[in-house]
């Protein structure tokens, strides 16, 4: 997706995992996702430099679309919709 569509997202829910480091942010979605329905929509907050190649990887083995990643200041916004 293009970042003026990841930026429009109707978001069903959003985990801040920006205090955790690796693999926290992984667990926490794996967490979080299990809340949602299928084809909603999770944002993911986290500092951590090997979550924008983890989330992609699990969404994919798990079957779950992975929408794309949005760079702020000091952390990142992966957007996931559970399959």
């Amino acid at each position: 997706m293009e970042t003026s569509e990841l930026n429009n997202l109707s978001v069903n829910k959003t985990v801040d995992a920006r205090g955790t480091a690796c693999p926290g942010p992984l667990l926490e979605a794996k967490k979080a996702i299990g809340g949602l329905g299928s084809g909603e929509i999770m944002e993911l907050l986290s500092a951590d430099e090997g979550t924008r190649v983890d989330v992609p990887k699990w969404c994919k083995k798990q079957g779950h679309e992975y929408l794309g990643t949005l760079e702020e200041s000091g952390y990142f916004r992966i957007f996931l919709k559970k399959s």
